[in-house]
């Protein structure tokens, strides 16, 4: 039996964020080079993203390469950049045709040209899509972004357009590259490790958080499915205790 069947299609996560994890480990366990690892694992995004936009997921974010990534070997840098640009060109007319929604959250200013620009083409032209949005975090980083978030709001101080006052949770969260999405309702990570890598830390504050040794190469469909089962398994209180929630 699926876990599709199982799945209460009533109580589905509004946004779900991917830390997608393995690819490398899991390609020398094989015997093979790490690109392999990753040509694999834009396989499992496809399939995931179909997954999540038949439940009827409305916001799936993946980590697709962290800031923290561009420290990697340039070989291995190049080919993943190499990777995205083939992947967008390719996957943009099953996204437009199946009304998905590109959007990027990072620091585009790093990105290749070639990529950047291809980027912004697939957003373009996937603009019409209202089935479900598909944000890739590319060259992307919660430091990075809590700081360019202080930044501007520092700036708007200084300019008198702001006071301390003013400052407050909806006004930081009003400043991140995720302001026009949710909360991410579901965390999973793929690969067996155990940490959320600097990954949304002020929007994960009350997420779920599931974790699974499955490398993101072979996570596909039935795997996503379980983790939705998980997560409706388990009570959210946001600090409240059982008894408030319930009634």
């Amino acid at each position: 039996m699926s876990y599709l069947d199982k799945i209460d299609k009533t109580r589905l996560p509004k946004h779900v964020a991917i830390i997608m994890d393995g690819n490398g480990r899991w390609a020398k366990s094989l015997g093979k080079d790490r690109s392999y690892g990753h040509m694999e694992g834009v396989v499992s995004v496809r399939h995931v993203t179909e997954a999540a936009r038949e439940l009827g997921v409305s916001y799936l974010t993946i980590y697709a390469f962290s800031t923290e990534n561009w420290n990697r070997p340039e070989s291995e840098v190049f080919d993943l950049m190499d990777l995205m640009m083939k992947a967008l060109e390719r996957e943009t007319p099953d996204l437009i045709k199946v009304g998905v929604r590109l959007e990027i959250i990072g620091d585009m200013d790093r990105l290749p040209e070639k990529v950047r620009n291809r980027a912004m083409k697939c957003i373009s032209e996937t603009a019409g899509g209202h089935e479900m949005t598909l944000v890739l975090a590319l060259s992307y980083s919660s430091r990075w972004e809590i700081v360019e978030a202080v930044k501007s709001i520092a700036r708007d101080v200084k300019e008198n357009k702001l006071t301390v006052q003013d400052i407050n949770e909806a006004l930081v969260s009003n400043r991140l590259t995720t302001r026009n999405y949710p909360e991410p309702d579901l965390l999973i990570r793929t690969g067996g490790e155990l940490r959320i890598s600097n990954f949304l830390m002020w929007q994960l504050s009350y997420s779920e958080l599931y974790f699974t040794e499955t490398p993101w190469p072979v996570f596909r469909k039935e795997e996503f499915y379980e983790a939705i089962y998980s997560f409706q398994s388990r009570e959210r209180r946001y600090g409240k205790t059982s008894e408030q929630v319930q009634n």
